[in-house]
């Protein structure tokens, strides 16, 4: 069972709950999903943060937040987070949908993703411009490019990023938490690219695939 967090205690009942905006079906081929436990040598809830109780304990489960796949022998490997919490390379940890939430107040946006990982000290985002905002700033500057050749100019990225920036500072955001770099997306994510549940959810991991050739920093 190298590898693997092994297999339940006699104790404690165990089970995986589906979650279709990353990708995970607990009841397909493969079993994955947020592991939730159940038991009688569990903890009873938070000290003083009844708030915090009832966000985690279910119905009597005990939701972990860990995206588990079951193995064949029983054994549970833990493969990602439910929530968007991740650490950067210092250590520092990232709250993601916290700090898109901020910077979708920056009116020349009307989607973000934020990306970082466990190897990098800084962030990196996929934004869709307003493309009236956009087309406004590119007629003041006297550019005649289309909408899509505008999300390719780098003058009209830096733009972004710099307001990007300012919205950050004024939202109080930390320093690891302001962009290094962003890539203008014309077209609005999509569910026909898998990009975003029906509900509008970002689909992170897929997100990941699809933009990961354009999310490094030259």
């Amino acid at each position: 069972m190298m590898g693997t967090g092994g297999v339940p205690m006699t104790t404690i009942e165990t089970r995986l709950e589906s979650v279709p905006e990353m990708g995970y079906d607990a009841l397909s081929r493969v079993p994955r999903g947020e592991i939730c436990l159940r038991g009688k040598s569990l903890f009873s809830g938070y000290h003083k943060r009844q708030d915090l109780t009832e966000e985690v304990l279910i119905d009597g489960w005990f939701h972990t937040g860990d995206i588990g796949e079951l193995q064949p022998n029983g054994a549970m490997t833990i493969i990602d987070r439910k929530k968007n919490i991740f650490k950067l390379s210092q250590g520092e940890y990232v709250a993601v949908e916290n700090i898109e939430s901020k910077y979708l107040q920056c009116p020349l946006i009307t989607s973000i993703w934020v990306y970082g990982n466990s190897f990098e000290s800084f962030l990196v985002a996929v934004v869709v411009p307003d493309r009236k905002a956009l087309e406004d700033w590119a007629a003041k500057h006297h550019l005649t490019d289309d909408f899509k050749s505008l999300c390719q100019n780098l003058k009209a990225r830096k733009y972004i990023l710099d307001e990007l920036s300012s919205v950050g500072q004024e939202q109080q955001l930390r320093g690891f938490e302001l962009l290094k770099a962003v890539h203008l997306e014309p077209k609005p994510f999509d569910m026909e690219r898998d990009l975003i549940t029906p509900t509008f959810k970002l689909k992170r991991p897929h997100l990941l695939k699809y933009y990961k050739d354009r999310i490094t920093v030259q």
